[in-house]
């Protein structure tokens, strides 16, 4: 046997199969040739025996038929051959002779197989009782489990009592269980009119509960407390960090924090000790209700808090465990095979939809995302700041600290977003911009936002002495050499065409756009950076000029000194 596999359909019945166990071989054919040589044999004995005792023994080889029937199973037939075979050796016994030791064990094999054919079957049947029995406990969960805000204790006691709890009791009970609080003794203190006592199981129930909170739930640090008033207890949410600490209460908080607090409550009861201590908990679209940054920290939860096996369903890409892809499983459906489950990556695009999503966005983060994050515009501002950094670090110059990641965003209308996502996942984060009227919005746009302080937005001109009006990435570098890596990166497109740049016009990329509009072209900056970054790698001083690294290197300085201020005091502290 290779292994058991165990299923149910919808109508509730179960199966068991043996795999690689094939039942006792019963060959008609072969069971009627031995058979037949039987009788015959039997009779050749008789010729051996008394006179008188040949009679009944040709009666007993005559009547001996050992071939299978039509359409007889093996176990009919196993029961008639075992009462067949009995009575032939009576017979023998009795005329006092025996078969040749060839048909002796012949004879010996069919009776060994009549007598194996029933065991085999009832041990086949006691190994599938075993497997089913061996199952472990599933606990399905497809939403979050009632959990009152507001509850009578008195009346909670008293259908306990009577065997008449509610979904919502037995929760109510789950959360007592978990927060370490005796609902009997609560009851027992109010009618004793000793409200300190209760008052006390509250506070260290409140705060039993209120550091499992936080540990996890990352969204914010809230704080849980459980009111004790005459016969009622209730469940209050506060955010101590808000302006007002406003308690609410928990019927009253968004979906997802009631699912994420009841899932909580009730799978720490069970499976501490409870029902599903042991079991394998199956969760159909867990974390259903909660934003990207707390699925992530519900799949911590998964794998640090539970010794269950979990087994979940998620179409979100935020619930795929990346760093586990031996664990994901792809579900499909096709006409031919009906729903079929695997780990090949192959599939219906709708299926590896979040799979994909999940992957990119890890990719994303690992190549762009740290702790500390310098947000730039665009990927030609990447390209340009992250080699000459390169090459002023090697040219023992100031550079960019190697601690810090530079993330473009896509555009100065994208930094907001992608702002919003590190500070949101608290990391530290400057951003560098360019210093014209799209990226002046922008800023202002982040400060009032209040997603980033005024001092963690760096623009380009400040890296310039005397500081222009109006400053790109670009015109950091001399305006000739940006003219000559275009010109060359454009050749084709320019032969036989004289570009005009208007020097009334402050930034260096925006002159070479306008003057492409006036010849028909478009002009894009991927081409002269790729240009720039080829020529860094074998004659970077034909690009870095000493007046060129001391602009850069003050850009880099600055950046650097914002960033040393921004991790000692904390992000937090800059929002």
């Amino acid at each position: 046997m290779t292994h058991v596999v165990i299923g149910r359909n919808y109508m509730g019945n179960r199966w068991v199969g043996l795999e690689g166990l094939a039942p006792i071989a019963f060959d008609a054919a072969a069971i009627t040739t031995k058979a037949r040589r039987i009788g015959p044999a039997t009779k050749a004995a008789a010729t051996r025996a008394a006179e008188e005792k040949r009679p009944p023994l040709i009666v007993a080889a005559d009547a001996f038929d050992l071939e299978p029937k039509t359409g007889e199973n093996s176990s009919a037939w196993a029961e008639r051959a075992t009462k067949e075979i009995g009575t032939l050796r009576q017979a023998l016994a009795a005329a006092d002779v025996e078969l040749s030791d060839k048909q002796e064990s012949e004879l010996n094999e069919l009776e060994s197989l009549a007598k194996m054919i029933p065991g085999d079957e009832k041990a086949q049947g006691a190994a599938r009782t075993w497997a089913v029995e061996s199952l472990p406990t599933f606990m399905f969960l497809d939403d979050y489990p009632e959990l009152s805000g507001h509850q009578n204790i008195a009346e909670f006691l008293g259908r306990k009592a009577n065997n008449k709890l509610t979904p919502s009791d037995v929760n109510f009970e789950k959360l007592c269980k978990v927060a370490g609080l005796d609902a009997q003794k609560v009851q027992e203190l109010s009618s004793q009119n000793d409200p300190e006592t209760r008052n006390q199981l509250a506070n260290r129930a409140s705060a039993v509960v209120t550091t499992e909170i936080r540990r996890l739930w990352k969204d914010r640090p809230l704080k849980v407390r459980f009111n004790l008033d005459g016969a009622y207890m209730d469940t209050f949410i506060s955010d101590p960090n808000a302006t007002y600490d406003v308690e609410v209460n928990l019927d009253e908080r968004s979906r997802g924090f009631k699912w994420f607090f009841s899932f909580y409550i009730t799978f720490s009861a069970d499976t501490k000790g409870g029902s599903a201590e042991k079991a394998i908990l199956l969760l159909d679209e867990p974390g259903l209700y909660l934003h990207a940054k707390s699925q992530s920290d519900l799949l911590v939860h998964f794998e640090k808090d539970f010794k269950n096996q979990i087994l979940y369903t998620t179409h979100s890409p935020f619930m795929v465990p990346t760093s586990n892809l031996p664990s994901i499983r792809t579900v499909n459906i096709a006409e031919d095979k009906g729903t079929t489950v695997s780990n090949d990556p192959s599939g219906d695009a709708r299926t590896l939809f979040p799979l994909q999503a999940a992957l990119g966005y890890d990719i994303a983060q690992s190549l762009f995302i740290g702790p500390n994050n310098l947000v730039v515009e665009g990927v030609t501002d990447f390209w340009i700041l992250s080699t000459i950094s390169t090459y002023l670090a090697d040219s023992k110059g100031t550079s960019l600290k190697r601690e810090i990641a530079l993330t473009p965003a896509g555009s100065a209308q994208k930094v907001s977003y992608m702002v919003a996502l590190l500070t949101s996942q608290n990391l530290n984060t400057i951003v560098l911009l360019d210093d014209e009227k799209q990226s002046r919005v922008t800023s202002l746009d982040l400060i009032r936002s209040r997603l980033i302080r005024e001092r963690n937005v760096v623009f380009v001109t400040e890296a310039v002495n005397p500081a222009p009006t109006e400053a790109d990435i670009e015109d950091l570098l001399d305006a000739g050499t940006y003219e000559a890596l275009v010109k060359e990166s454009y050749k084709a497109e320019l032969k036989g065409k004289t570009l005009k740049l208007n020097n009334n016009i402050p930034r260096i990329a925006k002159r070479i756009e306008i003057a492409f509009d006036e010849l028909g072209l478009a002009f894009h900056k991927t081409r002269p950076s790729r240009l720039l970054m080829q020529k860094m790698a074998n004659d970077p001083k034909s690009i870095v000029s000493p007046d060129v690294a001391k602009r850069f290197e003050r850009l880099f300085s600055i950046i650097n000194d914002r960033m040393d201020q921004h991790v000692a005091k904390g992000p937090e502290a800059f929002k």
